[in-house]
């Protein structure tokens, strides 16, 4: 049985030939009742620079670097690019996460 991911997870993901491979956080993922199938994610970068549109995760133990979520850079993809799952951001990072994005959205 796979595993569903869930949003707040961090996974492994193939994002295409415009895209490299890397770490992405989960946002939604597609409920069998929904209209379309994609995974949607926000890609995470070790290029930190701590402006609007980014929310620092420090150094978590089970990433390899210092890292931030690119919440200006959403994407969506097909569940099946989701390679193995890295870890769970804190109520308190995902919460910071969904705060960034409602600011960039302006909702």
């Amino acid at each position: 049985m796979p595993i569903e991911p869930k949003p707040g997870e961090v996974w492994f993901a193939d994002l295409g030939i415009a895209e490299k491979s890397r770490p992405v956080l989960v946002l939604a993922y597609p409920k069998a009742s929904d209209a379309r199938v994609p995974v949607i994610v926000a890609p995470l970068t070790s290029q930190v620079r701590n402006l609007r549109g980014e929310v620092s995760l420090g150094k978590l133990r089970w990433l390899p670097k210092t890292s931030a979520v690119n919440v200006q850079g959403l994407a969506s993809c097909d569940p099946s690019k989701l390679a193995r799952r890295l870890g769970t951001l804190s109520t308190d990072l995902f919460d910071a996460v969904k705060d960034a994005l409602r600011d960039l959205l302006n909702l």
